[in-house]
């Protein structure tokens, strides 16, 4: 029962505050429209802030990691594999409001700015940071910092993908170009830190 009403007040939350903004969504209407009531909202999430960020990561971690097959012997596969899914998640319509919502609430509000978005927990990040250091172990890659390699994997992906999606409403890239752009990510790191 506790799952099911977390999933309620998560979905209420989203629409609330992409609907209104962090700034005119309260948490009483939050849990107005979830039908739960203030206490039990409050005792899963005691701040706004905290909700938010429960909100923003899970539009993260809607998908089954599960469904991610990694090709455990070819680096590039791998990383191919995981860059789509990356940009999959990057591009959701949800998680891309939620994000500019982030952007321009936060400097009105500390609690917002203050809080430390866990974002390595998103299933899509955590498979990456492994398939990294699973790959220097079998000896496929020449890793010693797998946070440095997956930062700027995914940001070779973000700045094509992402940013330009984020800061221009009306901005779109074909499944074509976004290919390209992912598979180049991940020859770009094949260079830069495949097994010689």
């Amino acid at each position: 029962m506790a799952a099911a009403k977390r999933e309620s007040v998560l979905a209420a939350a989203t629409e609330l505050f992409l609907e209104g903004g962090y700034d005119r969504t309260s948490l009483a209407r939050i849990a107005e429209q979830a039908g739960v009531s203030k206490a039990t909202l409050f005792k899963q999430f005691p701040t706004k802030a905290a909700l938010f960020e429960a909100t923003v990561l899970a539009a993260g971690a809607a998908s089954d990691p599960a469904s991610i097959v990694v090709p455990a012997e070819d680096f590039r596969a791998g990383l191919v594999t995981l860059g789509r899914a990356y940009a999959e998640l990057v591009t959701r319509p949800e998680m891309t409001a939620l994000m500019r919502t982030v952007i321009a609430e936060s400097p009105r509000f500390p609690e917002l700015r203050e809080r430390t978005f866990d974002f390595g927990t998103l299933p899509v990040l955590a498979a990456l940071g492994c398939y990294l250091r699973d790959a220097h172990a079998a000896g496929l890659a020449d890793i010693d910092d797998p946070d440095a390699a997956s930062a700027q994997f995914l940001g070779m992906i973000a700045s094509s993908v992402f940013w330009p999606r984020l800061v221009h409403g009306t901005w779109s890239i074909t499944d074509e170009e976004q290919e390209r752009v992912v598979v180049e990510a991940a020859q770009t790191i094949v260079a830069r830190y495949g097994a010689r």
